[in-house]
């Protein structure tokens, strides 16, 4: 993939993260930039760096036969710096930013279009842990010889990028790989909600977050519903590959260069969608997303159903009786992931149908 120029990079360092937590309407930007802004932010992968891997990401993965040469240089250091969370409270997720974007307001748009996500190495891990996952309570399954009652052990599996660059291998311990399809995309995006409490980086909420939508990658834009002055836009939870639903806990993770593109959509249209629809959603060159966040799935579908439905009336003059006939007959509803505590639904509408004659 072609490199793309970014007129700001924010790297991450001390100075920029935060571990398990987004920020508040009243944290101090990283940055701050203008509308249409290139913006390159350099995410870190969690695994290897929380403290029931160890905490010390080049041990963590010299057990996998990962040299020390190999480990991205910031997650070092923010190892060494003693990088730090509650697990009680907070996500596992390093969190880079958040970066202002100047004249932001509550009610404005603010749309992160990806144009490039580089690989800032070749390997990385999927795990499950502590009984969570879509089979908690039964897989992972306590070791063989751990005393009975005893917690479910942390299983973590190697993936690493095959040489021909398309293809990620999912290794099990006595050497047998799989293959599949690489697309990296970013997990976590979204913008300080209205007030100044930090939130768990985990479940994702109307200001995005941890949203796991995989169709989000290079092309994508994300349209996020600014909450606060400057709109905050923060980032993370970098993956090489994640199917829909995400059901072991995590997917494959490892850290990505991202540069994106920020526009400030200021008009009534995007004003009023914003207001009908409370909650992100996005296009890809031959989508719409609609995005819904519940407690259940079946919750997350309600929502979105009801969001598809604004997505469609924002394009076509249907009732609502005929859209929702026709998000029965032609839109694909897919579950995001099913393991953040809040499930995630998004719905993919052809852009074709509703932007055609």
């Amino acid at each position: 993939m072609a490199a793309v120029n970014a007129a700001v990079e924010v790297r991450a360092d001390q100075s920029t993260v935060r571990f398990g937590r987004l920020p508040g309407a009243g944290a101090t930007p990283v940055a701050v930039v203008g509308d249409g802004a290139v913006v390159a932010i350099d995410t870190v992968s969690h695994e290897g760096l929380l403290a029931d891997q160890g905490g010390d990401p080049v041990a963590f993965f010299a057990r996998y036969g990962i040299a020390a040469s190999e480990v991205p240089a910031d997650a070092v250091a923010l190892a060494a710096a003693g990088l730090t969370r509650d697990p009680d409270r907070d996500g596992p997720h390093v969190v880079v930013g958040p970066i202002a974007v100047a004249g932001a307001r509550p009610g404005d748009v603010l749309s992160v279009e990806t144009l490039s996500l580089e690989r800032r190495c070749r390997f990385g891990v999927v795990s499950n842990r502590h009984g969570r996952g879509v089979l908690a309570g039964e897989l992972p399954r306590p070791e063989p010889a751990a005393p009975a009652g005893a917690a479910p052990a942390v299983v973590c599996r190697l993936a690493t990028v095959d040489p021909d660059g398309r293809t990620g291998r999912l290794w099990a311990p006595d050497g047998v790989s799989v293959p599949f399809r690489l697309r990296e995309f970013l997990g976590l995006v979204g913008v300080a909600p209205a007030d100044d409490r930090e939130r768990s980086s985990g479940p994702p909420g109307p200001y995005g977050g941890n949203l796991d939508v995989r169709h989000l990658g290079v092309g994508s834009t994300l349209h996020l519903p600014v909450q606060a002055d400057g709109a905050l836009l923060y980032a993370g939870d970098p993956h090489f590959a994640q199917g829909n639903g995400e059901v072991a806990l995590t997917a494959f993770e490892a850290p990505l260069r991202a540069v994106v593109r920020l526009h400030l959509q200021t008009g009534p249209s995007a004003r009023r969608l914003a207001a009908q629809l409370a909650h992100p959603w996005g296009e890809t060159a031959t989508h719409h997303l609609a995005i819904g966040l519940g407690a259940t799935l079946d919750e997350a579908m309600a929502a979105a159903v009801r969001h598809a439905l604004a997505l469609v009336r924002a394009h076509r003059a249907l009732d609502e009786a005929t859209a929702l006939a026709y998000l029965s007959a032609a839109a694909d509803f897919e579950v995001s992931q099913a393991v953040n505590g809040v499930r995630g639904v998004h719905c993919r509408i052809r852009r074709a149908d509703l932007e055609g004659a």
